[in-house]
């Protein structure tokens, strides 16, 4: 390959990339094509069943094309394939994790949570449980991983425009977020889930046909044969051990842990996600829910193959030096490709994409934060479940404008870092406060109320002290505050320590609880969560 590809590949592509008001052009279009979906979707949502859970009157092909739309996020297209094109076989791992950790939401939790829950996390968990300090915890776990995932995709809203604008100051990129965090409240506040879901199958499809037509590109590039693109990577970037495992995380033994710890939280956290959990009650029956999971699987594992040839792709055709130095650094790899092969157009084909990803995850974030203070803290615990459907909605539009507001504050301070470095954060917490609750709830009798409350708020606390003494936020050239070295953890996941540890707060909270739980209500949530039985009495509201 070529001189040609390697000098085209170092120019300097940096510091203006395509034409900026192309790549607004296209990306307006979008929005208007989705705010059109949102108003139009906004005309049928009249109850909190409609605002919450799209009436529960989708497909399984249409939500798990909108899980799709959902889990492949910024992280995923901007962040996976700039780790991968500067830290190769490492940066991988990134999609394993995140691939391999459907496979335990499908076999653990899927079918029985929208069997057994109404509209939120806290349905379930609460369902056999004491329903105030239960609901709560959850709420609160809810809410924390809503807002660390909201500052990756907020981050990576900055730096895609910081690369196709050309903006490298802060105070331009911070416009940026804003504008970015208005448009996604309005996505919400008008066209709760049934809008939400519709702007999610519409970025899915464009995603996917986006990383599919530039893998097909660069392979017949390379004649189609992978292992001269993986020649060409190590020649652009002057390592060999791009190709091998360790690049990142294998330096010494404790880099080994933490990538234990990274893997941890990748593979458990997807199923602890409450963004993700409550697509499940979008859709009408238990077989529905299942062939959610089934397309979803499907659409994402071709998604994560394609970003194998975009990250070795961009480290061929670019090198690792020019990625990280562009304006947004390991984040611009995708978009500094698409404007190497198809220059302006399929530049801001790909930019409205990438736009469209990050507007998609932060409105089903912001409608899964709404309807967990709304549902969860305002309607059941402060008005005790006696708050009417209009109520409801009022509430759960007021807490959209505050997520949105504090989504936008906080990815004006995670500007710079890598995003899917920050959703491993989100799946942390996730992993840690929810899946270990999530799985005694759902298939261990004898969990009790203490139990539950011991888990959530154990793996919370713990999960979040530890990042907050961790070097992501202390020390290092990328920590929050580089200056200034407070890192008491030496690792950058805290997966490892607090994933455990709330398993162990749950059992031990269990079994020294001398309260029991109503077998009653045992006996029903075991029949309702394995057959469905039942299930259609909670879809009422």
């Amino acid at each position: 390959m070529t001189s040609a590809l390697i000098t085209a590949a170092t120019t300097d592509v940096s510091t203006e990339v395509g034409n900026p008001w192309a790549n607004i052009g296209i990306f307006l279009v979008f929005v208007a094509v989705t705010l059109f979906a949102v108003v139009r979707a906004s005309r049928k949502t009249k109850t909190a069943t409609d605002f919450y859970a799209g009436g529960r009157s989708f497909t399984g092909t249409q939500n798990g094309t909108a899980i799709a739309g959902d889990y492949l996020s910024a992280a995923s297209f901007l962040g996976i394939v700039g780790a991968i094109a500067i830290y190769g076989y490492d940066g991988f791992l990134y999609s394993i994790g995140f691939l391999v950790a459907w496979l335990v939401a499908l076999l653990l939790v899927a079918e029985m949570l929208r069997n057994t829950g109404k509209f939120t996390m806290a349905d379930v968990l609460s369902f056999r449980l004491r329903q105030r300090p239960v609901r709560i915890a959850a709420a609160t776990s809810t809410l924390a991983v809503s807002i660390f995932y909201l500052l990756a995709q907020m981050a990576g809203a900055g730096a895609l425009v910081s690369l196709l604008l050309g903006i490298d100051s802060k105070l331009g990129q911070s416009l940026v977020i804003a504008i970015v965090g208005v448009l996604m409240i309005f996505y919400v506040f008008i066209g709760g889930m049934k809008g939400t879901t519709w702007v999610q199958i519409i970025k899915a499809t464009l995603l996917l046909i986006g990383v599919g037509i530039m893998s097909i590109w660069l392979l017949a590039l390379f004649g189609f044969n992978f292992s001269a693109m993986l020649g060409e990577a190590v020649t652009t970037a002057g390592n060999p051990a791009v190709l091998d495992p360790g690049l990142q995380y294998g330096a010494s033994a404790l880099s080994k842990i933490d990538f234990l710890s990274l893997g941890l939280a990748l593979v458990l956290g997807t199923a602890g996600l409450p963004h993700v959990l409550m697509r499940f009650y979008t859709v009408p029956t238990a077989k529905e829910a299942r062939k959610s999971v089934v397309w979803a699987i499907c659409l994402i594992g071709g998604f994560y193959l394609c970003t194998l040839v975009l990250g070795f792709g961009a480290a061929a055709m670019l090198g690792p030096e020019v990625i990280s130095n562009a304006p947004g650094g390991q984040n611009s790899a995708a978009p500094l490709l698409a404007y190497e092969l198809g220059g302006t157009i399929l530049l801001g084909i790909i930019a409205a994409v990438a736009f469209a990803t990050i507007l998609a995850v932060v409105a089903g974030l912001t409608i899964t934060a709404s309807a967990s203070f709304a549902h969860d803290i305002y309607g059941e615990v402060i008005k005790k479940g006696k708050l009417d459907t209009a109520g409801e909605m009022r509430a759960g539009r007021a807490t959209v404008v505050v997520v949105g507001i504090l989504a936008i504050l906080g990815g004006i301070g995670a500007q710079g870092q890598n995003v899917a470095f920050l959703v491993a954060l989100a799946f942390a917490v996730a992993a840690s406060a929810n899946l270990p609750t999530i799985i005694y709830s759902l298939f261990w009798k004898r969990f009790t109320t203490r139990g539950a409350l011991w888990s959530m708020y154990g793996g919370l606390i713990t999960s979040i002290t530890l990042i907050v003494f961790s070097p992501v936020m202390w020390g290092a050239e990328t920590s929050f505050f580089p200056d200034v070295d407070l890192a008491l953890y030496p690792l950058t996941n805290p997966g490892i320590v607090s994933i455990p540890l709330s398993f162990i707060l749950g059992w031990l909270g269990s079994v020294t609880s001398k309260a029991t739980e109503d077998p009653a209500k045992q006996a029903e949530m075991e029949v309702r969560s394995l057959t469905g039985v039942g299930a259609e009495k909670a879809t009422d509201h």
